[in-house]
């Protein structure tokens, strides 16, 4: 009967453990950076690790031209641009997390949640089917 408890106690203890190391990661992640452009570099956001939006920079030229609709265009999409990156950012981050050990499970939880995958739709870990 108390046999279980100690297995609860190291699940415990290991579950803390992660905790802390996830904490670090976000931590780690919110001062690396990564830039999207789009319109040649006429947009460019910048955000961190996490995804959040720390600058976005647009030529002078689409002001002055008063070229709201570009900029409405551009915009999204050096947003999402640089999203993606952030987002592999983390998920390489929660792989070295876990040792670099390859864990169907957790390679999917991962990837759903960072929500990456190539252009074709599959996941970076994934095998393009021929």
């Amino acid at each position: 009967m108390f046999k279980g408890l100690g297995n609860l106690a190291a699940l415990m203890s290991n579950a803390q453990g992660i905790s802390g190391r996830i904490d670090k990661v976000s931590d780690e992640l919110k001062v690396k950076r990564a830039k999207g452009a789009a319109g040649g570099g006429m947009v460019e956001v910048e955000v961190n690790g996490l995804g959040q939006v720390l600058s976005v920079t647009i030529d002078p030229q689409l002001v002055e031209n008063n070229d709201r609709d570009m900029i409405q265009d551009l915009l999204p999409a050096a947003i999402n641009e640089a999203a993606s990156k952030a987002k592999q950012m983390h998920v390489e981050a929660m792989r070295e997390l876990t040792g670099g050990m390859s864990l169907p499970v957790l390679d999917d939880m991962i990837e759903k949640y960072a929500g990456v995958h190539d252009d074709d739709g599959t996941s970076p870990s994934t095998p393009p089917t021929e």
